[in-house]
């Protein structure tokens, strides 16, 4: 079973009826007791990391996370929910995320031309970097997926296992151990999208 971490931040309609398009067994929950009988993790986020972080800690779920997650129970993040597993964020300031994941979450604004809109929103072709990583056993070269995010991350280069050229490189797909997360959504990217969460909760 899937627990889908609700904390009041997140697309939670459409990716719980994605997992339940593949079959997942999935609940949206803020009951500890139910996340720690769970076998994996998804974090969802839409909007700004320090609201959503903010949200978050008053869950009072965090200590808890990290723990479950530092006993090696499988734990992914979605957009925002991916930029919340690292180091900090620079949006509106500096705030401090969950520490999961080496790394910053930086204005995509300050690195591309002003030519290049923001957010950085819709299809673009995944560039896998390590081919065995696990959620991406069932993705090819060159599949798109959708973006919509104006921050990316940046200093993370041991845990990409793919991202998309957006004048810079944007990580999509980052790893650190147990802990992975996708910048794009899954639950917006078609059958690439579907194929993604298939991996997850097969792992």
């Amino acid at each position: 079973m899937i627990a889908v971490i609700d904390y009041g931040v997140g697309n939670l309609f459409s990716l719980c009826a994605s997992l339940k398009k593949i079959g997942a067994d999935a609940i949206v929950t803020r009951d500890l007791e139910v996340i720690k009988k769970a076998d994996k993790i998804i974090l969802p986020g839409v909007g700004a990391f320090g609201d959503a972080m903010d949200k978050l800690l008053e869950t009072g779920l965090v200590p808890h996370l990290l723990a479950l997650a530092a006993e090696g129970k499988p734990f992914m993040g979605i957009c925002l929910g991916m930029q919340l597993l690292f180091e900090r964020s620079f949006e509106f300031g500096e705030k401090q995320g969950l520490g999961l994941i080496k790394g910053s979450v930086c204005d995509l604004s300050a690195d591309i031309p002003q030519s290049l809109k923001v957010p950085h929103m819709g299809w673009n072709a995944l560039d896998i970097r390590n081919p065995s990583e696990p959620l991406l056993k069932y993705v090819k070269q060159g599949e798109c997926v959708y973006y919509v995010h104006s921050f990316y991350a940046k200093d993370c280069e041991e845990s990409i296992m793919a991202g998309s050229e957006y004048h810079v490189f944007v990580p999509g797909v980052v790893r650190c151990g147990n802990v992975c997360g996708t910048q794009f959504h899954p639950e917006k990217s078609g059958e690439t999208g579907l194929n993604i969460l298939r991996a997850f909760a097969e792992a």
